[in-house]
């Protein structure tokens, strides 16, 4: 195939830095806000905080600095501005684009699960070979506290990376070692053998044997709630039943996770924004964390200034567009601040406005089916900026702190034509499920007759949908005895 030149014109759109900047300034919330402006200010010594003050002449001085290229000056060294001589490009290796967003993994601290259980190990095991082998059982235990691995695995592992030969039978006693350590349940291979091992650390009174006879001979009827089949299997009472099942739903199927939870640090959310209600009129104001005091440094604007009316060298020229290159980024990066305070506020004002029998009632079903067009059309701007404004953004009201994508919603339609939000028929459907009667629970089609009564015209999927976003388990395992 021979090769062709041609001629070929294209209209490409491109964002500027500038705008790149902006995009990424928007979509952070306040806390991370204050953790990229911190780090702009150590990256860019030319940006400073503190009230910005208006200098003409420094404009003035850049202009004529990029206007003038062959005057000289043999004493200014650029070094001395610089950390160091070796270039940056030398002291990092980047493998992505530079607008590339970094999805950096924060590290927990605290005590690790596994470090917890052997830091138990050592008190109550002495021997050598059998406080590895419970230390490699601990290494492969999941997130919840079960041993997932096969026994014949962890042989293998022993034998090969630890050159620890051990039989089957070792490996099961160093596992009853783990099963013994706290919390209880640990070590379990499925959440049968978790909850026995819970059971038998109980005092073994008769609703407790109830509880073990239930799990070992009855547990896929347990899960399945056929209590009917239970109460013939084990031919006992449905008041031994209920207190038994009462005593297993208190056990926890996941041991491993409440250690963990135990070490997570609390997240605190701060708002990006703060609604208030005053004589039925609403006040929008943004949190002062995200109207930070920012200005262009001082002395690097009088550094500039100072060479601007001195003779020019080469060695000055580069110098300076050092300092104007640093002097640019501090004045974009103010500029895109500005930019990012005024797109919040119009687009959390469109949004308080669309809603605003919510934020005057607090009423979840007065809020209005709203989706990211419909605030993208009364702002103008583009879908995708209304979804980084909404996106881990959070609104303080009178009734609490709300996610603002709380507020994004789809429509339904009523019997009379009139379109609601989903939120509101969710509302109704969770309160239908919590006042109904567990013994009898309504089914699926019953809930859709319940909306349908109340005006709702809505599907059995549809309502199945709903209640899985719900997190609502379907009626028979919503049956209680």
């Amino acid at each position: 195939m021979a090769l062709r030149q041609s001629l070929q014109h294209k209209l490409l759109q491109k964002l500027s830095p500038q705008q790149i900047q902006l995009m990424k300034l928007l979509q952070v919330p306040t806390v991370e806000l204050e953790q990229r402006i911190k780090q702009e200010i150590e990256d860019n010594p030319a940006l400073e905080e503190g009230a910005e003050e208006i200098d003409r002449d420094l404009d003035r001085e850049e202009e004529d600095w990029e206007n003038d290229v062959d005057d000289s000056r043999e004493d200014f060294d650029v070094s001395d501005y610089l950390d160091d001589d070796t270039p940056d490009y030398k002291l990092s290796v980047r493998n992505h684009g530079a607008d590339n967003d970094e999805k950096a993994i924060p590290l927990s601290g605290g005590q690790s699960f596994q470090d917890l259980l052997i830091s138990q190990i050592g008190l109550r095991v002495r021997d050598e070979k059998m406080r590895e082998i419970a230390k490699t059982i601990i290494g492969n235990l999941d997130e919840s506290g079960y041993l997932r691995r096969e026994i014949e695995n962890m042989i293998d592992d022993l034998a090969f990376s630890q050159n620890i030969m051990v039989t089957e039978e070792e490996l099961l006693e160093g596992l009853e070692i783990v099963q013994d350590l706290e919390p209880a349940g640990v070590g379990a291979r499925d959440l049968k053998e978790c909850l026995l091992l819970q059971l038998e650390r109980k005092a073994p009174t008769v609703t407790i044997r109830t509880a073990q006879a239930i799990l070992e001979k009855c547990f896929d009827e347990f899960t399945k709630k056929h209590y009917k089949k239970i109460l013939k299997k084990l031919e006992i009472e449905e008041d031994d039943l209920r207190t038994a099942i009462n005593e297993i739903v208190k056990l926890n199927p996941k041991p491993g996770g409440a250690a963990l939870q135990s070490n997570k640090t609390m997240q605190q959310i701060i708002p990006d924004f703060i609604i208030r209600e005053e004589d039925g009129q609403l006040e929008l104001t943004l949190n002062a964390r995200n109207a930070p005091r920012l200005k262009v440094s001082k002395e690097y604007a009088e550094m500039l200034r100072a060479y601007g009316d001195s003779k020019k060298t080469k060695s000055d020229k580069d110098a300076v567009m050092f300092v104007k290159q640093k002097i640019d980024a501090a004045k974009w990066f103010i500029d895109a601040i500005r930019q990012r305070q005024h797109t919040l506020l119009i687009t959390m004002d469109a949004i308080m406005n669309y809603q605003k029998e919510f934020f005057l009632t607090g009423d979840e079903t007065n809020i209005r089916p709203m989706i990211l067009k419909d605030i993208a059309d009364i702002v103008e701007m583009d879908i995708s900026t209304v979804s980084r404004v909404a996106n881990s953004k959070y609104v303080e009201t009178p009734y609490g702190i709300f996610l603002l994508k709380y507020f994004f919603s789809e429509s339904l339609s009523t019997e009379s034509g009139e379109e609601v939000s989903t939120r509101e028929v969710k509302k109704i459907l969770q309160e239908a499920v919590d006042n109904e009667d567990k013994k009898k629970p309504l089914t699926d089609e019953k809930l859709m007759n319940h909306l349908k009564d109340k005006g709702y015209n809505i599907a059995r999927r549809t309502v199945a949908k709903y209640r899985e976003q719900l997190g609502i388990p379907v009626a028979r395992l919503r049956k209680e005895i």
